[in-house]
């Protein structure tokens, strides 16, 4: 068993180094995370569509929301796992959310990108995950399969 626990932690660890080795490739470090986060959620604030979802969830709580997301980027790219929030449950049930505003976010995360990413690899790795957590949201969220089914399809079709 101890064996198994340090080739574990000798695992992780070496998951951690590469993350960080990868990123410092990318130029991004804490500080990038930092301005990514801030800077985003200040144009979120400022968006038509996306400001007022985000205002009426956060009010009075954008400095805990800042800081979440600081530690939600810093554990995806550096792989810390120091994140330990429920993101889907988290956008569950928030009033005003529809699927259309999930392509809105990726929007203005990539011209936040485009605007800050210390190089143009470092965008396209934050725009994939970004794209990656957006799709996961969106099927989590509102996703049926009924309207995959073939026999649905048929059903509907002939009716």
């Amino acid at each position: 068993m101890t064996i198994e626990l340090t080739a574990r932690a000798a695992h992780v660890a070496g998951i951690r180094e590469r993350a960080q080795a990868e990123m410092e490739r990318l130029g991004v470090n804490a500080a990038f995370i930092d301005l990514l986060v801030e800077t985003f959620y200040g144009r979120i604030r400022a968006h038509e569509h996306l400001g007022p979802v985000f205002e009426h969830r956060l009010a009075g709580r954008w400095p805990d929301h800042l800081a979440k997301m600081k530690s939600f980027w810093s554990s995806v790219a550096f792989k810390t796992g120091t994140y330990g929030g429920k993101p889907v449950q988290a956008h569950l049930g928030v009033e005003g959310v529809y699927e259309g505003l999930f392509a809105e976010w990726l929007t203005l995360f990539r011209a936040t990108l485009d605007d800050i990413a210390p190089s143009e690899e470092a965008a396209q790795w934050f725009m994939a995950t970004a794209e990656r957590i957006a799709r996961s949201l969106v099927l989590a969220m509102f996703y049926n399969p009924a309207l995959d089914d073939p026999a649905n399809r048929r059903l509907t079709l002939t009716q």
